[in-house]
C-alpha cells in the first residue's frame, strides 16, 4: 500500500470515509468484544493518538509497543505475554482484516476443543488467494504458509490461543508456530463461510468499500 502507509498505518487509512480501524473495532464491539490490545510498532503513536481523539466502541484499548525492536507477528505476543496483557484465552486477528463472521460459536469450538490453539479457516480452493489449509471438521491437519499443491482451505485470519502457549520461547512467525502446532495435533479448526477483507493491497481496499456501501444497512 505505498506510498499511502508511508504517512498513514495501514489500520488507519481511511475507507468509506472513517479509518479502517474504526470498522473493525466497531465489529468487535458487535461481536461482544470489549478488550482490545494492539501490538504497535512503527507509527504506532499515531494509532495512540487516534484512539485517544476518536470514542472507541470497545470499552478497553491497550497497547504493546515493540518500538524498533520489531519481533515479528509470534514475536509481539511473546512480548504481550511477558507484559502480562493476554487473558488466559484470546483472539487474535490482523490489524488489516475485517472478518463478518460470527466469533461466538468461534470461541465455543476452541472451548470445547480442549487444544491451545485454534485456527478459523474457509473453503478457498484458490479464489482469495493461495490455499494453505488442510481441514478436517474440528481440526487444521496442516498449516503450510508456503501452501502446499492439493489444499482447499484458507487460514482465515482469526485464530484463537491460550496464553500458555507463549509462556516459553516461540518462533518469531506465527505462520511458523501454527505449523508447529498443526503438525503436532494441537490446531483445532472451524470451517467459516463468509469472505474475509483485507486492506493490503488497492485491490482488497476497493472490495472492502463495496462490501460497505451494501452492507451498510445492516452493520453496527
Amino acid at each position: 500500500m505505498l506510498p499511502l502507509t508511508e504517512a498513514c498505518p495501514k489500520t488507519l487509512l481511511p475507507v468509506a470515509g472513517r479509518p479502517f480501524a474504526y470498522h473493525q473495532l466497531g465489529w468487535l464491539a458487535a461481536q461482544g468484544i470489549n478488550d482490545v490490545v494492539y501490538s504497535i510498532g512503527h507509527q504506532g503513536d499515531r494509532i495512540r493518538r487516534y484512539w485517544d481523539q476518536e470514542p472507541a466502541p470497545v470499552a478497553k484499548i491497550r497497547y504493546v509497543d515493540e518500538g524498533q525492536r520489531l519481533r515479528g507477528t509470534a514475536g509481539a505476543l511473546r512480548l504481550a505475554c511477558e507484559q502480562g496483557v493476554l487473558d488466559e484465552r484470546f483472539f487474535v486477528i490482523y490489524g488489516d482484516s475485517f472478518l463478518p463472521v460470527e466469533f461466538g460459536p468461534i470461541w465455543s469450538a476452541f472451548q470445547a476443543s480442549k487444544q491451545p490453539s485454534l485456527m478459523a479457516v474457509l473453503r478457498n480452493e484458490g479464489r482469495w488467494d493461495r490455499s494453505n489449509v488442510m481441514y478436517e471438521p474440528g481440526r487444521v491437519v496442516l498449516y503450510d504458509k508456503a501452501a502446499a499443491p492439493g489444499l482447499q482451505y484458507i487460514d482465515y485470519g482469526l485464530s484463537c490461543f491460550r496464553r500458555d502457549v507463549f509462556e516459553h520461547p516461540v518462533p518469531t512467525d506465527l505462520a511458523v508456530l501454527l505449523h508447529e502446532l498443526s503438525v503436532s495435533g494441537r490446531l483445532a479448526g472451524f470451517e467459516v463461510h463468509e469472505r474475509f477483507y483485507e486492506i493490503g493491497s488497492p485491490a482488497g481496499l476497493r472490495d472492502f468499500e463495496h462490501y460497505l456501501a451494501a452492507a451498510a444497512p445492516l452493520l453496527p
